[in-house]
């Protein structure tokens, strides 16, 4: 999967400043494409006619509103999640850390598998809310916010429902982990050349292709969790979805026997067109938002390029560099005040 490249000269606080910021950007300039996917596989009426008919209809129903219904959620979602992923991936990692501090590829791709579910467990409530607000008209809401979706789901269904469909979470994890193992094994003979030649661009790629790839292999599990997430008997047309089911299996079965195998990828070219602009705004964001980070903490020259600062040590951490910039404003105030005094 595309991901953000960690930087020692940042501190901890930069860094996930950093990431939350590209991701709630690139998040909210997308949020129209999300709409689209989700409300495709829920079934809703929007999306019976075609990919660009569905924004022509969303349009119509519910406004220019409509296409960020569940943008807050899933940029509030992004915060957590991302903090569980990265402490469970690296406590994983170095489980699986051989005597010299190397893990394989397929290992570091499993243990990615593994934190995305720990971090799905601990934000899925969010998750739930985000698709309830989305197949919702907003013009006619049965939820209003974040807590209002949160509490009204636990007080009418059960707190049970605000993990219903997570089941296909842990199952779409391996689909997933195999498509992004699958690109990654590959790269060398794709790109023909090693790894460790790859250029930013290449890079980029290399993320947005094994995206694309684990994605569309567990994109039925995503596709079934997602009017699981939707059905519910008290609301309007029992939540737009388009198959009524008693649970996972009978999903699956019924999505297949009344809308076909491929109704189990409804959204797909929503989702696929999503993939460049969304990692490119992420990654484009984040060095932005970095080249500041770096300025402050006097590594380059100005917030606009990537020029050095002359005479600075790029290998010292953030507190590092400080204390060197206290020591020598220190000595050089002591030198200069015990010249002063031999003068006089």
């Amino acid at each position: 999967m595309a991901s953000v490249k960690k930087d020692d000269r940042l501190t901890r606080s930069q860094s996930f400043l950093c990431v939350g910021f590209a991701g709630f950007f690139s998040k909210t300039v997308t949020s129209p494409l999300e709409v689209v996917k989700i409300k495709s596989q829920v079934g809703t009426f929007h999306c019976k006619k075609g990919f660009w008919q569905s924004f022509l209809l969303i349009y119509q129903n519910e406004g220019l509103r409509g296409f960020w219904k569940g943008n807050l959620v899933s940029c509030l979602r992004l915060f957590p999640y991302s903090a569980v992923h990265l402490t469970t991936y690296k406590k994983i990692v170095h489980l699986h850390m051989d005597e010299l501090g190397f893990i394989s590829q397929w290992r570091a791709i499993f243990a990615g598998g593994l934190a995305g579910v720990a971090a799905a467990l601990v934000t899925y409530p969010l998750e739930v809310a985000e698709t309830r607000l989305i197949v919702q008209n907003c013009r006619e809401p049965t939820y209003v916010g974040v807590i209002h979706t949160l509490s009204q789901i636990s007080r009418s269904e059960g707190l049970f429902a605000l993990y219903r469909g997570f089941s296909l979470t842990v199952l779409g994890a391996f689909p997933f982990s195999v498509g992004c193992y699958a690109v990654y094994m590959n790269l060398d003979t794709l790109w023909q050349e090693p790894p460790s030649r790859f250029s930013s661009l290449q890079n980029f790629i290399n993320g947005c292709l094994a995206a694309g790839v684990a994605q569309t292999l567990s994109y039925p599990f995503e596709t079934v969790k997602r009017k699981m997430q939707a059905q519910s008997g008290r609301l309007p047309h029992f939540g737009g979805v388009d198959v009524h089911f008693s649970g996972v299996t009978d999903c699956f079965i019924q999505v297949v026997r009344n809308k076909g195998v491929l109704s189990l990828w409804n959204g797909l070219t929503a989702n696929t067109i999503k993939i460049v602009p969304y990692f490119g705004l992420l990654f484009t964001c984040f060095e932005m938002c970095k080249q500041v980070c770096l300025y402050r903490n006097g590594y380059i020259i100005s917030p606009l390029s990537y020029k050095l600062a002359p005479g600075v040590d790029q290998s010292l951490r953030p507190k590092e560099l400080q204390e060197v910039k206290r020591y020598l404003k220190n000595r050089n105030f002591g030198s200069g005040g015990s010249s002063f005094g031999n003068r006089w």
